[in-house]
């Protein structure tokens, strides 16, 4: 099988922090999305959405969006369990997942897909002739900083974001932050509990993925 991945976007990043966590190594190849990698006639052939993370089974099958691709190893290899053990612990999991999809990683391409010139008639992800709206980005300021605070109020009362136990959760939640950082939108100092979560997961070995 191969990864088509990119070293400079959260969402690939995602599945390779998951998989340096369950200790797979998967051949990977590099598409440069700033270079519009993606959107050439070859990739195209691979994948016709043309966005990164994109999983190719050895049959030819093909898996894209980052939870997904992290659910296939998830079943393929389950330990340890990232998406949660009980039905309740899946469950919010899966939850908190896809909150911090959308109120933290896309607000944060709202901002630089809509501001960075090399999104310029490409504003959202695979498409061309798509004009940048500014007005999102300042959208997508707001709803990080919104994000930034529930995220805090969370990990106020919860060693991890959805529970006891680390998961893909927590993975996702650490590259919204730091996608956050890259665009501009930093987190405020006075959210402690956001701060020393972000200490504890920098910590760890997959961060470096």
């Amino acid at each position: 099988m191969k990864l088509y991945d990119f070293s400079g976007a959260p969402n690939p990043r995602r599945v390779r922090i998951f998989l340096a966590e369950k200790g797979v190594d998967v051949e990977t190849v590099q598409v440069n999305i700033f270079e519009k990698e993606n959107l050439s006639p070859e990739f195209e052939a691979v994948n016709p959405r043309r966005i990164i993370p994109s999983l190719v089974l050895d049959d030819g099958t093909v898996i894209d969006e980052s939870l997904a691709i992290c659910r296939y190893f998830e079943a393929a290899f389950p330990e340890p369990a990232l998406f949660g053990a009980t039905a309740k612990e899946q469950g919010l999991v899966e939850s908190w997942a896809r909150r911090i999809e959308q109120d933290g990683i896309t607000q944060a391409a709202y901002v630089i897909r809509n501001e960075n010139p090399r999104f310029e008639d490409r504003a959202v992800a695979g498409l061309t002739d798509c004009p940048q709206i500014p007005e999102l980005t300042e959208r997508g300021r707001k709803g990080l900083s919104a994000f930034y605070v529930r995220l805090n109020d969370q990990l106020a009362k919860s060693q991890y974001i959805a529970g006891d136990n680390y998961s893909v959760a927590d993975i996702t939640a650490m590259c919204a932050v730091d996608f956050g950082d890259f665009v501009g939108v930093e987190v405020p100092s006075h959210l402690a509990a956001l701060a020393n979560w972000r200490e504890r997961m920098a910590a760890r070995e997959s961060s470096k993925a």
